[in-house]
């Protein structure tokens, strides 16, 4: 492991994806979020404020995962198709720094996008004298960097051994499963059958649990966990993590090409 090697891995990755004009999606949600706090008065009951506080960390959610899913489910593959892979590989670079110094080249990215979006947020909401928790909102979006980061390795692992299509759906899968991890938990016990609520208790071990790392809506009214909580998640955040990326180096090295 060479930690040169693998910044130069993520910084060719970071200017790629820059490179791919995926930084007009802030201009998207800046559009968006302006429209909302134009029309959203009109037809909210004087609930306008709140919406928008909704809306706009949604939003920034929202298409954060999409460019999030999308470019990390197609990394790999993206090298394989090219045939550039047959280039690292044969150099002095190891599969295990192509997978990590990917990995941090897109975490890096998904912390630019994610800190322009809220930047403009946080300006729009200010220009407009709507009044919001700064601190609870930064530590959502720290977060919410978090999840979108897991994420990334989860479709990096499933672009390792499917291709970039299939990569991302089954991403799009493990997320939405993952956000619904504790509602499979309870049902499984709700149901009764042994059966069913061993499966359930199955897939909330495997499956990440991805409602530790979503605060937004504590956060849009100033709440948020303990400090030990959010200690205890960050932790289970990395720790998953490098699960993840050590199953992609594992299935990526019995790769023949």
């Amino acid at each position: 492991m060479n930690l040169k090697r693998i910044l130069t891995i993520s910084s060719n990755v970071f200017l790629e994806v820059v490179r791919d004009r995926i930084l007009y999606i802030i201009g998207v949600f800046a559009l968006l979020l302006m429209a909302s706090v134009r029309l959203l008065p009109e037809v909210s009951a004087g609930l306008e404020n709140k919406i928008i506080l909704d809306f706009g960390i949604a939003m920034i959610s929202f298409l954060s995962l999409l460019i999030t899913v999308f470019v990390s489910a197609n990394l790999i593959n993206k090298e394989i198709e090219k045939r550039t892979v047959y280039l690292l590989v044969s150099k002095p670079v190891s599969r295990a720094e192509l997978i990590i110094g990917k990995h941090l080249g897109i975490s890096a990215f998904i912390a630019i996008l994610v800190l322009a979006m809220t930047l403009l947020y946080f300006g729009i909401l200010s220009f407009n004298k709507i009044s919001y928790p700064f601190t609870s909102l930064t530590i959502t979006v720290v977060f919410l960097w978090l999840k979108l980061s897991l994420i990334a390795a989860v479709g990096i692992l499933l672009g390792v051994f499917t291709s970039s299509l299939l990569a991302s759906l089954l991403t799009f899968g493990v997320y939405i499963m993952g956000s619904l991890s504790r509602d499979l938990l309870a049902l499984g016990k709700l149901s009764q059958n042994p059966a069913l609520e061993q499966i359930m208790s199955g897939l909330y071990i495997i499956l990440p649990d991805l409602a530790r790392l979503d605060l937004k809506n504590e956060a849009v009214y100033g709440y948020l966990p303990a400090s030990s909580v959010l200690i205890s998640n960050t932790v289970y955040a990395i720790l998953y993590m490098t699960l993840l990326l050590s199953l992609s180096i594992v299935i990526f090295w019995r790769r023949e090409f």
